[in-house]
């Protein structure tokens, strides 16, 4: 049996990446690098599962080599500004301060490089987790109206432009109107501060930047996700089809349904 890392953060995707590496008889070493990563989860399912600051590169590393771990996947939402709260350590502050430029695909790629150096490959967040990814479609039983969908076809533009520009995967638009678009504080802030712009009826986007690598950042949406665009009063979301993952799939559509929201994937 393989031995496998996990860098484990927020959400449900580290459950679904730990089971399906387990029906492929995997042997997993699970590190949890969020306050918010499920850890008492994915230690009922993993080998070794371990809680370590992402701040604590060093032992990070260190922790990967001494259990024999030779390659990894990251999946989970690591909060973006962590880069000014957390105290990190001599390793990580060397990598940062040696970058021109601190937005997402620098710090991981980054951050993909130093862990080849130390003999660890990472491997695409898709391992195990394709079947996770949507084709073309209406994925609920909620179809969008003529002027829903010209606005996830607008959404979806806007979105490729600021992912272009990596600065973030999402928007929240209506009336073929940008009203938030996602920075440093993520989806779900995004989405909420939309709301809070209009009373209701957005739709919002969330889609792969143009040059998405897919050993990190590919766009996720799950049961938190309804829960937002439910308490926004949003009409529905567009999700890049191939290229996000819907985690917990029949519940969010189930969600979606009694909420009356279209979910479209599309490319």
């Amino acid at each position: 049996m393989d031995r496998v890392g996990l860098i484990a953060g927020n959400g449900n995707l580290p459950i679904s990446f730990a089971k399906a590496a387990k029906d492929n008889d995997k042997e997993i070493v699970a590190i949890n690098i969020t306050d918010q990563a499920p850890a008492d989860r994915l230690g009922e399912i993993v080998d070794e599962n371990y809680e370590i600051s992402v701040g604590q590169l060093d032992k990070i590393i260190n922790r990967l080599q001494k259990s024999g771990i030779k390659e990894i996947v990251m999946v989970g939402k690591v909060n973006k500004d962590l880069l000014f709260t957390l105290e990190f350590d001599t390793r990580m502050m060397k990598l940062l301060n040696n970058l021109e430029e601190k937005n997402d695909d620098a710090i991981l790629l980054a951050l993909v490089n130093e862990l080849k150096e130390a003999g660890i490959e990472v491997k695409e967040q898709t391992t195990y987790l394709e079947t996770l990814l949507p084709k073309s479609g209406v994925l609920n039983s909620i179809k969008p109206t003529k002027e829903q969908l010209k606005d996830m076809k607008f959404g979806f533009k806007m979105a490729k432009g600021i992912g272009n520009l990596d600065i973030g995967q999402t928007v929240v638009v209506k009336n073929s109107a940008v009203i938030a678009v996602e920075a440093i504080e993520g989806t779900d802030q995004a989405i909420l501060r939309g709301g809070q712009l209009t009373s209701e009826g957005a739709i919002v986007a969330k889609v792969s930047k143009p040059d998405q690598d897919f050993r990190f950042d590919i766009p996720t949406i799950g049961i938190e996700t309804i829960k937002n665009l439910i308490e926004i009063k949003a009409q529905g979301i567009v999700i890049e089809a191939g290229k996000t993952f819907v985690v917990n799939q029949a519940k969010v559509c189930q969600m979606a349904n009694k909420a009356n929201i279209s979910i479209v994937a599309m490319r």
